[in-house]
């Protein structure tokens, strides 16, 4: 089982941190062990003083696909669940301006929060716009909607597939729309897909 993350998919994420736009989907792997089940509690790493939240919609792969054409991208995912890629922005920086990987900075233990409940793809009234939110301490930190992104679900399973093949249980993290911060001890992350609450865990 693969996580695949997508890079700057909401263009006013991608301005809050001072990137550039891409022209084609960026992504990312995180091995299995980065994943954090289960509204478990998240610690926060002794080597970093910035972990950010990055609110996503993940999806998750239902069957064996390689080069897949966008027209048919849609057959292979049914389920859509919620995500959050904790990012250790500190470290993430520092790499970045030596033009190192940031494998340190994103692919940690516990760096991506999945839900134990994904949803039908076809409960939504529109696949189109699908929305999702992040509160913090009982405040809403990040609001997204899926007709926001650059790269929609199917573009990204084509361009993913065309590099990578993708394979049953995989799980793609679609982007995160702009508000990212970091968290603290203490914080109380509450994660929903559309009005479903699937996440609720504390940071230690």
């Amino acid at each position: 089982m693969k996580i695949i993350c997508i890079g700057r998919n909401y263009v006013p994420h991608v301005q809050e941190l001072k990137n550039e736009i891409p022209e084609e989907p960026v992504f990312f792997l995180k091995p299995d062990s980065a994943l954090l089940r289960n509204n478990d509690p998240f610690y926060i790493p002794d080597w970093t003083h910035e972990v950010h939240h990055e609110i996503e919609l993940v999806i998750k792969i239902n069957r064996l696909g390689k080069n897949i054409d966008k027209r048919f991208a849609h057959r292979y995912f049914d389920e859509i669940g919620l995500g959050i890629d904790f990012t250790a922005r500190d470290v993430q920086q520092k790499l970045k301006e030596k033009g190192l990987p940031w494998e340190k900075a994103k692919a940690f233990d516990q760096s991506a929060v999945i839900s134990s409940t994904f949803l039908d793809k076809a409960v939504f009234p529109d696949p189109e716009a699908i929305r999702f939110k992040l509160d913090i301490n009982g405040k809403t930190a990040q609001e997204g909607n899926s007709e926001m992104m650059m790269f929609g679900f199917e573009e990204i399973i084509a361009h993913v597939s065309k590099y990578i093949t993708l394979k049953i249980g995989d799980l793609i993290y679609t982007g995160t729309p702009a508000g990212v911060s970091a968290v603290k001890i203490g914080d109380r992350l509450e994660g929903y897909l559309e009005d479903k609450k699937l996440l609720d865990f504390l940071i230690k």
